[in-house]
């Protein structure tokens, strides 16, 4: 069968081409725009892109064309596959009835945390010898690959409460019908498509009521947004973490002692910095459980997890600084993120940060953003021309410590110039930044 992606370089329509190239099928693609790691995965997988939307891409005609929900009506490609008349369905519709259907789902739902707890769930199953599919919102380390078919029943995937596409408006993940359902918190996000809270607590309720009686929910026991979820109505099985009657970790730090409903279950080591990550790992061993995968082998197969890419991922050194890249883009992941930075040894953290997601550029948080910067010494913000809001305004009460550039340039040269040996230069965006991480690299070095 020939599918034609369009979206094919969002990280999860990336995904997809993935699993129907590893399945046996023909696979090209349309996007507007392409960077890495999903273009080079793609490239990798020798899937051919094309550069825009054109007619001219559906010659010759695909069996179907899989619809990423970056596309709108009036899209130039989506409006000639109407006209025509070829068959086309949604990304999440099409993973459901040709990969999902009689596996057993491992799927994570929050508002952060999917992409690294996913790809830890994934890694454990794997280490404990299970092969599992998965399809994951960035590049797990250890496998080098954002998606895969996989060789059991298993399959783990990240799921985003974004919607489906522009004719199903459903969030993504009620196609999944997970056995296995990790809730991982619960926060407003996604103000180009949600009212208010309420509304996506009704949709993480959605995904609740499509968990069988004989599956079981992973829940943060330490959030009030999921239990008020809960409180709607619940018909599988409830196990928490970050809480002492569930997966509970006692201890500061990387390392800590793991507790199951109470009783001490041994010491791990974690790779991964940051309370925020301590609960990710309590998460998917949580789950990793469920699927059979005893303590001791979760404890071990922790120790040789590699995170995914771009979160909080070292991309180079010069002149004694240190450039991070991180996906950050929410006040609470910028502040955890930054926190875990601290943790991670002495040194100013220059943190450097585009507003770039849908939410972020219509100023949704734009209250939030100065506390969750106010760990940082100095704070540079790119204030992109389509920002909704002015960032020197809104984030004023960090003082002295802010700069904001409308320029790249200028923003590469002010903070190059404020950069000393030791510094840890925190970049953080959910796009390619204009490549101002190899940017900067490159200036220090000049």
């Amino acid at each position: 069968m020939h599918l034609h992606i369009l979206g094919i370089c969002g990280t999860f329509m990336a995904g997809i081409a993935a699993i129907a190239r590893e399945a046996g099928h023909r696979v090209t693609g349309s996007d507007a725009n392409a960077w890495p790691p999903m273009s080079t995965q793609l490239e990798a997988l020798g899937i051919e892109v094309m550069r825009g939307y054109e007619p001219a891409h559906f010659d010759p005609a695909p069996d179907i064309v899989v619809v990423g929900n970056v596309v709108t009506r009036g899209n130039a490609a989506m409006e000639y596959a109407l006209d025509a008349g070829l068959p086309y369905t949604s990304g999440p519709q099409w993973l459901a009835d040709n990969v999902l259907r009689e596996r057993h789902v491992l799927a994570v739902a929050g508002t952060h945390g999917k992409t690294t707890t996913s790809a830890l769930l994934a890694w454990l199953l794997e280490y404990a010898g299970l092969a599992p599919g998965f399809l994951i919102g960035g590049v797990p380390q250890n496998f080098g690959i954002s998606a895969r078919l996989g060789a059991s029943k298993y399959f783990v995937i990240e799921a985003d409460e974004y919607d489906t596409a522009f004719f199903d408006k459903r969030s993504k993940f009620v196609h999944y019908r997970p056995r296995t359902c990790v809730l991982n918190n619960l926060e407003f996000d996604h103000a180009d498509i949600f009212d208010d809270l309420a509304s996506i607590e009704r949709q993480f309720h959605h995904l609740v009521r499509t968990v069988p009686r004989s599956g079981r929910l992973i829940v943060n026991g330490a959030d009030g947004n999921l239990q008020r979820v809960l409180d709607k109505g619940c018909w599988s099985e409830v196990e928490y973490f970050d809480r002492d009657d569930g997966w509970n970790a006692r201890g500061d730090g990387a390392a800590f002692e793991l507790f199951v409903g109470g009783r001490a279950q041994g010491r791990v080591h974690s790779p991964l910095a940051g309370r925020h990550n301590r609960s990710n790992v309590l998460a998917a061993f949580a789950a990793a459980h469920h699927a059979g995968v005893p303590v001791p082998t979760l404890i071990e197969g922790l120790a040789g997890f590699r995170n995914v890419r771009r979160r909080l991922e070292v991309f180079g050194r010069a002149r004694g600084v240190t450039v991070y890249d991180d996906f950050a883009h929410h006040p609470t992941a910028i502040a955890v993120t930054i926190e875990a930075l601290r943790t991670q040894g002495p040194g100013r953290v220059l943190a450097v940060l585009e507003p770039r997601s849908n939410t972020m550029r219509l100023g949704t948080h734009a209250g939030e953003l100065a506390h969750s910067l106010r760990d940082a010494e100095l704070c540079f913000v790119y204030a992109r021309p389509d920002l909704k809001w002015d960032a020197a305004a809104a984030l004023g009460a960090l003082g002295a410590r802010l700069h904001v550039h409308a320029d790249l340039d200028e923003l590469v040269a002010a903070v190059c110039a404020a950069a000393r040996e030791g510094d840890r230069v925190l970049v953080m965006s959910n796009g390619d930044f204009g490549g101002v991480h190899g940017r900067l690299l490159g200036a220090l070095r000049a």
